[in-house]
């Protein structure tokens, strides 16, 4: 396996992960707060669409990603996001089918890469992510799984089934 290869199935595996976390989740349990204060899935599932695009951009610049609705950045982004909205949030399905579409453009993106290209020293913007173009990629998958993982006190909060 290669290391672009290992990249995609990391991208894909944490999409898979989160994707089970809210299979039985109805669009009202995506506005639950597991304590007041906290992101509820809607917000948190919005942010997961917003960071591969923000991540892969700054060192990719040529990937196509779908538009976002209008505003949504606004509404699911990191500062100066809108955690405490009460409105304008999508269906789980909505949510599922642009995080399907955001995923499949950044998985495409690295299946063009070589192994050389994940040793690339990442941007000065993406530094913080790490040293390396492939230390961003992987942050992408564990930006997905950061916030697949607060779905499991959700999922604990309105009785529904332990996972794992």
């Amino acid at each position: 396996m290669t290391g672009c290869e290992v990249v995609v199935v990391a991208l894909e595996s944490t999409l898979a992960t989160l994707e089970m976390l809210v299979a039985d989740f109805t669009d009202a349990d995506l506005l639950v707060r597991p304590v007041p204060g906290a992101n509820h899935a809607a917000w948190q599932l919005g942010n997961v669409i917003c960071g591969d695009p923000y991540l892969v951009t700054a060192e990719l610049p040529g990937v196509k990603y779908p538009e976002l609705p209008a505003g949504f950045a606004d509404l699911h982004g990191g500062k100066g996001s809108k955690i405490d909205a009460d409105g304008g949030f999508l269906t789980k399905d909505g949510y599922l089918t642009l995080l399907r579409e955001v995923r499949a453009a950044t998985v495409s993106a690295v299946r063009k890469l070589s192994d050389a290209d994940l040793s690339k020293p990442s941007s000065e913007a993406m530094q913080w992510a790490g040293l390396t173009l492939a230390h961003v990629l992987l942050f992408a998958a564990q930006h997905t799984t950061l916030h697949a993982g607060q779905f499991t006190v959700i999922r604990r909060k309105l009785g529904k089934p332990v996972l794992f």
